[in-house]
Parts: structure tokens; sequence; C-alpha cells
């Protein structure tokens, strides 16, 4: 490992902290593989500091609601899909859904995040009315809804006058002016009917060797960021994100915030209204997943790099992927899992910080990590903690269950020296928790406050759903 100060000489790191300077792909590999986790951490915080100054961390109280739960991919990291007909598979009825709205305004809620499996068969119209019914109903609520998956499934099954179909997960079979057009005008109408940004879900990784073993059926790289794209051009802010600690090399992450960081470019040079406003990176959680399965790497001997790591390496450095696969040492690429834990996390997210200069904020993953990793975060290039995850039903299907309500959140954020205050989607502070009267600086007694499931879906036993979390009754689905 080089020194601290020849690799911050080296890859003049003051002047990409300061913002006169930009990493290359090369360049931040490079500094995740050899840069000290505190120097990372140093010059995150301090790129964090400049953009968003020194007091002040934020967070959202959001509710994340699957409106269904049947998809027509495989991905093989994903516990929480069902297949059409099912025993398990659900679609939200208008008053189920309005029921989880009321609950998030009860506690202050500004946001929902509205996602769904790729579900095959739902119109057009069911989306429209479900967004109209909502922004009548809670018009102070902000619909952040439908993951670029989502769109290129919309575009495959809607039935548009003018535009084709197919079937589900085959819309990349239509010429792409096609696609892009009928995508288009899909977006227009959800806009029209309530549709307010757009949510990152689905980036996993871009890479095609890994993402062609992990993602089956979902959208591709292309179409992810095409997905964007339109939201941008149509003035949609959305958020980039990544889920890494699988079976991809360090060079694929770093390419996956180089695409990101290019479509940015993108977006800025034609002063397109939308902008991605956010950056999020989470582990992979292998519980009850068939990426789960895989076994763990095992080095033979001292050195021997990981199989992704070798494929990655290739490809950054010119060669195509059947090239790469020559070499012995990728024979296992995609066969053996490398599982993230804190100390790769904390790399990872400081590295996004440094490298993602056109992003204005970077998102602490406590939700997988857990809280105190996640206020941990906030040394490392993180400037938001997320949201309060009044509900999450798809990384807890994979074994994560952490859920925290506003006061332990604001509580985790002083604690690490910042004022703590409830942002919206653009994050504008709504609210500064200065004086005694804020969520944490109410509480008497903190073993009350301890980390509880906040929501479950129907047929989770009762004990693990019905309790009163800070005053708010929360219910089992049909209870």
């Amino acid at each position: 490992m080089a020194s601290s100060s020849s690799l911050a000489l080296e890859l003049d790191i003051d002047a990409v902290v300061a913002g006169k300077a930009r990493l290359s792909a090369a360049q931040a590999v490079r500094l995740y593989r050899e840069a000290p986790l505190p120097d990372l951490g140093r010059w995150a915080t301090a790129v964090a500091e400049r953009i968003h100054g020194k007091n002040i961390r934020t967070y959202v109280i959001d509710r994340n609601i699957n409106y269904t739960n049947v998809c027509s991919a495989n991905c093989t990291f994903c516990a929480f899909k069902r297949d059409l007909g099912d025993a398990e598979a659900y679609t939200l009825t208008r008053d189920q859904l309005h029921a989880k709205v009321r609950e998030l305004v009860a506690i202050g809620g500004t946001q929902i995040l509205l996602q769904g499996g790729m579900h095959p068969e739902l119109p057009i119209e069911f989306y429209e009315t479900m967004l109209r019914d909502l922004r009548r109903e809670f018009p102070g609520v902000h619909v952040h809804g439908f993951s670029p998956p989502e769109f290129v499934e919309f575009v495959a099954v809607f039935k548009l006058e003018g535009f084709p179909t197919t079937p589900a997960g085959e819309s990349h079979t239509l010429p792409r002016e096609v696609w892009l057009a009928k995508l288009e005008a899909i977006m227009r109408r959800l806009i029209d009917a309530g549709l307010a940004s757009v949510p990152g879900g689905g980036g996993e990784i871009f890479a095609e060797a890994v993402r062609r073993r992990i993602g089956i059926g979902k959208a591709s790289a292309r179409q992810w960021l095409d997905v964007m794209s339109t939201a941008h051009r149509l003035g949609l802010f959305t958020s980039g994100t990544m889920m890494f600690g699988h079976i991809e090399g360090i060079a694929d992450r770093i390419d996956h915030m180089a695409r990101l960081r290019e479509a940015q470019d993108l977006a800025i040079a034609n002063n397109w209204p939308g902008r991605y406003v956010s950056f999020i990176s989470w582990p992979f959680q292998r519980e009850n997943t068939p990426l789960g399965r895989l076994r763990e790497w095992e080095p033979a001997a001292s050195g021997e790099l990981f199989p992704g790591d070798v494929l990655a390496d290739l490809i950054l450095e010119g060669k195509t992927e059947q090239q790469a696969l020559l070499d012995p040492r990728a024979a296992l690429a995609g066969k053996r899992l490398r599982m993230a834990g804190a100390v790769d996390y904390l790399r990872s997210q400081a590295v996004s910080r440094l490298f993602l200069d056109n992003f204005h904020s970077i998102g602490s993953s406590w939700v997988t990590m857990g809280p105190k990793i996640g206020q941990l975060g906030l040394f490392y290039g993180a400037s938001d903690m997320g949201s309060v995850m009044m509900e999450e039903n798809v990384v807890s299907a994979a074994g994560t269950t952490y859920c925290l309500n506003e006061a332990v959140l604001c509580h985790l954020i002083r604690d690490a020296g910042f004022t703590p205050a409830q942002r919206d989607n653009r994050y504008n502070v709504l609210k500064l928790h200065e004086g005694v009267g804020s969520p944490d600086l109410r509480v008497k007694d903190w073993s009350e406050h301890r980390m509880k499931r906040l929501h479950v879906e129907k047929g989770e036993p009762p004990e693990l759903a019905k309790h009163d979390e800070g005053g708010v009754h929360l219910t089992i689905e049909g209870e």
C-alpha cells in the first residue's frame, strides 16, 4: 500500500477535494485499494463539508410502499418477488394503499417511495388511477415512484395507441427509437397523473459481465440509464444507486459510478430541467436468495485475486469479456461471492463521494448496515441518513430488518456532532431540529426506542409487528 502522502500527492487529492480536479476510473480503483481508510474518510468528509457545510445532516420521513410483489424478472439476489398466481403474490387495493399513506402522514411524512415488481398484466390505466387517487387524497405527499426496470416493463406491456407491445421482459426487441418514444409517452402520462420523481432502484451493477448473471430479465444498463435520461429531459429529479458485495470486482463498482457521472454530465451539458440528485449504495444481503447460495471466495494462496476483480480489471484495461475470460484466474468469475462488510462499505461510500463530483448528496445506508455503521457513514462522505424507513419489504426479505423512528434517527445524527434536519425530495430543509422540542431531545428513556421492525406484511407472526413505536401504532396487514 502506498503511503498516504505519496498517494495523495500523486492523485492530487487536494484538488479533488476542492472540486478543481476529477478522478479517473483507474485512479478511483487505485484509491479504493491503496488509501488508508481514515484518510478516505477525511477526504470524503471534506468534500461533503464543501457542498453541505459542517453543521447540518439530513433525513426524510417517507414510506417504501411495494404496491405489488409480482415480478417477471428472475434476479438471483432477490427474495421478495413472486410469480403471477403464487399463493403469496399480492397487488394492493386502493384502500390498502391509502391506509399506508395515512399512517405516514400521521407521523409527519412527506414522501412515498412507490415501487413494485415488474407486473406483466397491469395496464397503464391502473397506474394513472393510482397516482390520481393519491394526489387527490394526499396532495402534500410527494410520489417518488417506479424505478427504471418498472418503466422498461411498462414499455413492453402497456397498450398505447400507435406503439407495439412485446412479451414481458423483451422490450429490448423494439427498435431503439420506438422504445425511447414509447418510454417518453408513458412517462409523460404518469407525470400528468401525479408522478413527481423517479427512484434509482434496479441499478445494481451496470457491468454487463455481472448484470447478465444477477439480473435475468431485468433492465439492461443502457435501458436503466435511458429511463433516467428521459426523466431528466422531462424535468424529473432522480437518484442513482448501486448494490455491491457479490460477484463484482472493485473496478465494476467504479465503472458503475463512472456511467452515472457521465450521464449527469450529459444532463448538465444539455441544461435538462431534471438531474440525479443523490447516490446511495448498499451491500448485497444474501439470506433467502439464489445468489446467496454461491460459495464464498476463499483464496487458496496468499495474494490470490478474487476472480471478479481479475475479470473487471482486464475489462478496465481494454480487453473484451471474452478475451478476459481466457485468463485462468478469471475462470471462477460469477461463481464465487465476496461479501462486503463494514470496512468495504465505508471505503466504497467514501470513494463515491470523491468520484461523483456532480452529485449533490451521498446517502448513508443504515438500513442494510445497521444504525451505528450508518452513523459512521457521516464521516465517510454521506450528508444524508435517508429515511426513517417506516416500511421496507425487499431487503428485509433477504434478512435485513433494521427500522428506526424519527427520534432515533435524529439522535444518531446529533450524537455524531451534527444538527439533524428533516428534508424533502430535493434536499430542501423542512425542519431544523435545534431546540428542546426536537424529536430526540424530547425522549426521556432511550430504552423505549430500541430497534424494532416498524412494519411487516401479512402472514408474519403478530409478535413481530404489533407495537407502539414512538407513539405510532402500526398494524399487521389485514388486522
